[in-house]
């Protein structure tokens, strides 16, 4: 049987915003959503090897080699001309990893870790490498103890969600809006599937957290707060409900013209929910 491997757009060795405490953040080339705010663009799409990249770089860290575009890392300059020449929005710099391979990049930081967090891009569309991942940090004596979460847009089906549950602690769920045509409108996909995930998760203890993207004048959490809130208490234990402020840092296209959350956008919807019986709610640390 062949050993399971991912397409990693990057490792992020120490990461204070993907979960609790100090966490590497293991972020997944590929997403089967396309949201417009999305901040990490260049994860949702894979590279096809058309070669437009290779121009473009001025440190010639790319070449094409037997129709596939080649990335030397000790050349690159980590000046992203290739990401702006891409006509997918793609990267040519995703790697792959082995799961032996990430659990050695695992080892170099574990000592100064809290936990893993398996981001993206969509993690759970390599759900064969994550089962696998995860299995064999909690199978190893010395990384045991560390916590493995799942930021996910929760598109995953239920069987998967099964699949993964014996190796993982918790997802970290992303509903972009309450209203199935407003999030289709921001990401291409209703949120049907996205809410029996959050139910499936909280009945089972593993919901995390669920995160509102506040876009002033773009998402509806405000707009349905009691329905918002309804939901989330029929969970049964309420999960927290991290508030993040939408900023046009990294973001293409139109909504990169979107306005910026401020805190009074954050303030209003946290006081919504709070007065609908909803107390553990995280506010963002800074606004950009």
């Amino acid at each position: 049987m062949s050993t399971p491997c991912a397409l990693i757009n990057k490792v992020l060795p120490f990461s204070c915003v993907d979960g609790p405490g100090s966490r590497l953040a293991i972020f997944f080339q590929g997403c089967n959503l396309r949201c417009q705010s999305c901040h990490n663009p260049y994860t949702i799409r894979t590279c096809n090897d058309c070669g437009h990249c290779v121009a473009a770089c001025p440190s010639q860290a790319l070449s094409l080699s037997g129709n596939k575009v080649a990335w030397r890392a000790a050349s690159c300059e980590q000046c992203d001309a290739c990401l702006t020449r891409c006509p997918r929005r793609s990267t040519p710099m995703a790697r792959r990893y082995d799961v032996e391979q990430l659990l050695a990049e695992t080892r170099r930081y574990a000592p100064f870790i809290h936990g893993l967090t398996a981001s993206g891009g969509e993690a759970t569309l390599q759900l064969p490498f994550l089962i696998a991942f995860f299995r064999a940090v909690k199978q190893a004596a010395d990384l045991a103890r560390l916590s493995c979460l799942v930021d996910s847009n929760g598109l995953l089906d239920e069987a998967g969600w099964e699949a993964l549950s014996p190796w993982f602690d918790g997802a970290m769920i992303d509903l972009k809006a309450w209203d199935p045509a407003r999030h289709k409108a921001l990401t291409g996909r209703d949120n049907d599937r996205i809410k029996t995930s959050i139910r499936w998760l909280a009945a089972r203890g593993k919901l995390a957290e669920l995160r509102l993207l506040v876009i002033p004048g773009r998402s509806d959490h405000l707009e349905h707060a009691a329905a918002l809130a309804d939901f989330a208490l029929s969970l049964g234990e309420p999960p927290p409900i991290r508030l993040n402020a939408f900023h046009a840092h990294g973001v293409r296209g139109a909504a990169a013209g979107w306005p910026a959350a401020r805190e009074r956008d954050i303030e209003a919807l946290a006081d919504a929910l709070s007065r609908r019986g909803l107390n553990q709610i995280i506010r963002p640390a800074l606004y950009l």
